[in-house]
């Protein structure tokens, strides 16, 4: 009986201590307002201080066409591009091929809509930002599911960012984790949420428009935990 219990203790052990492989894929932004080398820095610091998370970044959203792209437990897409990929649809297949295999996925602010010509992407993403939000500036995030593993113990928050509710939706079920309310529209929008893609989890925030957006502490723990999650750990 004690050698059962050791033997679970230690499965348990070694999971908990298990490295997540996280690639973080960036480099195009079809914007000038979105600094993608200084917000990716910003993303790769937040998730190395979780000591479990081994981080590469590339700077090519390219290289997800590349077989080496499946062999990762989780992406973070920190990019939006205006137009098809030199391999788009190379690309769009592994995207497919990474969720299909029970990977994560995790989109940050502008990247919920990473692929605006692609149909497919709203329902991966949950919803992907088109472009109109509010004035930059402060605004209170409210944490409506405090029992997810992704936000449990957070408690609501200020930041200063970017608030969207402009979005063009997907059919797939979202379960929303967090909202804030748009001063422009009147309503509440989600800030952050889930979305069960087949065998895959993806994790969606519009928050993090720059460094300053992503060091507001409650973000930077939502960024690690939605990950954590995205990749089943």
């Amino acid at each position: 009986m004690k050698l059962a219990v050791l033997a679970v203790a230690f499965t348990l052990s070694a999971l908990a201590q298990k490295v997540t492989n996280v690639i973080i894929v960036t480099g195009e932004n079809s914007y000038s307002g979105h600094v993608w080398k200084e917000t990716s820095a910003e993303v790769r610091t937040i998730l190395e201080s979780e000591k479990r998370f081994r981080v590469t970044l590339e700077a090519d959203p390219n290289f997800i066409a590349k077989d080496s792209f499946l062999t990762y437990d989780v992406a973070v897409f920190d990019f939006r591009n205006a137009k098809p990929l030199a391999e788009d649809e190379k690309v769009k297949a592994n995207i497919l091929k990474f969720l299909a295999s029970g990977k994560g996925l995790v989109t940050l602010h502008w990247a919920g809509g990473a692929f605006p010509y692609w149909d497919e992407f709203p329902n991966i993403s949950g919803r992907a930002q088109v472009s109109k939000h509010d004035k930059r500036g402060s605004f209170k995030v409210a944490i409506v599911d405090r029992k997810s593993p992704i936000t449990k113990g957070i408690a609501d928050f200020q930041t200063d960012d970017e608030l969207y509710y402009d979005f063009k939706e997907g059919n797939k079920p979202i379960h929303i984790l967090a909202t804030a309310h748009s001063n422009v529209m009147d309503k509440d929008y989600p800030m952050a949420l889930t979305v069960e893609y087949g065998k895959g989890r993806v994790f969606t925030t519009p928050l993090g428009h720059d460094v300053k957006a992503l060091r507001t502490p409650a973000v930077g723990d939502l960024l690690r935990r939605g990950t954590a999650w995205a990749a089943r750990r």
